[in-house]
């Protein structure tokens, strides 16, 4: 009877997970900083507090998220880099913002200094007021042409998803126009929902609620296939038509700093394989804002961001923005 009752009670917390909680081999004894080196509300700020949550959930301790925004992300990056070493400073964000700091001279480090731990691909949308004429693509590409920075383009920073969108199209279409930086995806949204700017290239999460709400049109995605929003008409790829336009796949998630303990490292990628990579919760945001899950992690989570790390860096370097050439800091050209 007594075996019965404790196989039960077995059962039930494998089903809860507090077994598996139990079992992971760090136990942090007290709160879990993560910075989020942008604004409150932006891409990064929406899927690290749900990745925190689940995280949360698992070792049962809080994760306190911090934002911390201002050159391009570096600045908050460079704090928890240089934070103990002790496993309870984490940071996150797009990966290749994390692999191109050392090019364009804002922060000195390189994707190798972190643990990744990624759970979505991310895509940037070409986005403009509601009130603005341009219907197509093609419709923008002509009033950039016709009056070069002349159309205003909303992003967080060149170092930025939409300044990297911004840049390639910039070269692919043979056009220039006047970029207005802000400390995150989210004022850079509502400046363009707002009529501040004309133009957005932030990303599909960030816009998804302001085109829904048909106060932004979207004209493409930065993608090689078209994107679905719940509610929204499929969204063109932008290669369809821009044809020499380079894309990669922009993977979003937490970094841990190297050096930390090993124990720290195996209990995030456990929870990375046994809960992240069933998460309901990440599921549904991906639907409702036009995101993709892919949870990887260790060596697959470097192999996977590289590409669109090596697609930014030689932007940036041939478009002359950066200030390092990537092959001198490990970026072979793609």
């Amino acid at each position: 009877m007594k075996r019965a009752l404790l196989a039960a009670a077995a059962a039930v917390l494998a089903l809860t997970g507090a077994a598996d909680a139990q079992n992971y081999p760090w136990k942090p004894t007290k709160p879990i900083t993560v910075v989020v080196p942008w604004g409150a509300g932006g891409s990064t700020d929406q899927v690290v507090r749900l990745l925190a949550k689940e995280i949360e959930g698992e070792i049962g301790q809080t994760l306190v998220i911090v934002n911390q925004p201002g050159a391009s992300g570096s600045i908050g990056t460079k704090s928890a880099l240089e934070a103990p070493k002790d496993g309870y400073t984490w940071t996150s964000g797009a990966a290749k913002d994390m692999g191109t700091y050392s090019v364009t001279g804002l922060l000195n480090t390189k994707l190798s200094d972190f643990h990744l731990f990624l759970g979505i691909i991310n895509a940037s949308v070409v986005g403009v007021n509601a009130s603005t004429p341009y219907k197509t693509l093609d419709d923008l590409i002509k009033a950039m042409k016709e009056k070069p920075n002349g159309v205003t383009v909303a992003t967080a920073g060149i170092n930025s998803s939409g300044g990297n969108a911004l840049g390639a199209l910039q070269q692919a279409a043979g056009v220039q126009a006047r970029q207005v930086t802000y400390d995150g995806g989210n004022p850079s949204v509502i400046a363009t929902a707002g009529g501040e700017t004309q133009v957005t290239t932030q990303l599909a999460v960030e816009q998804a609620e302001m085109i829904r709400a048909k106060r932004i049109r979207p004209l493409a995605v930065v993608s090689s296939r078209p994107l679905i929003i719940d509610g929204v008409p499929e969204i063109p790829a932008i290669v369809t038509l821009l044809p020499n336009m380079r894309v990669a796949d922009d993977y979003f998630g937490i970094f841990v700093p190297k050096g930390v303990p090993d124990e720290v490292v195996k209990t995030l990628e456990a929870i990375w394989k046994d809960k992240m990579a069933n998460s309901e919760a990440l599921k549904k945001y991906a639907q409702s804002r036009g995101a993709i899950v892919s949870v990887v992690s260790g060596e697959e989570a470097q192999k996977a961001a590289m590409p669109s790390v090596q697609a930014l860096a030689w932007g940036l370097w041939d478009r002359k923005e950066a200030k390092v050439e990537p092959s001198t800091v490990g970026i072979p050209r793609p």
